[in-house]
């Protein structure tokens, strides 16, 4: 079991997009954690996460991604909506994500082609 998480940078249509590959758990989620600020303390917003190749997520990753909305938000109140996008989550973390109740924290897009349009 591969127990790493891949991210990768772009930029496109002067929006970040990390694209994230493998699992997101108490392991991986500092790394995130780091990646996330780094961006929300350099200013960027928003901040798009593909979840196309993240195959677990936990409890942990969930609250680094609670984390890096608030404090996004916090420092860029003018952003209303569009802080934190995360885009082509598979069947089962969409569940985790709508059963924990954080579909309500962050913007959700079935595609990319969908997060790149949010303002």
């Amino acid at each position: 079991m591969n127990n790493e998480l891949n991210i990768e940078i772009e930029e496109i249509d002067r929006k970040i997009i990390l694209r994230l590959d493998g699992r997101l758990d108490r392991s991986t989620a500092p790394r995130l954690e780091t990646e996330l600020n780094l961006h929300i303390d350099k200013g960027q917003t928003p901040i798009l996460l593909d979840f196309t190749r993240v195959d677990y997520l936990s409890s942990a990753g969930l609250r680094v991604l609670l984390a890096a909305t608030k404090k996004h938000r916090a420092k860029h109140p003018d952003q209303a909506g569009g802080h934190l996008i995360i885009f082509s989550l598979n069947d089962d973390i969409k569940k985790i994500v709508h059963d924990a109740g954080f579909d309500r924290a962050f913007r959700l897009c079935d595609g990319e082609k969908e997060a790149l349009q949010v303002q």
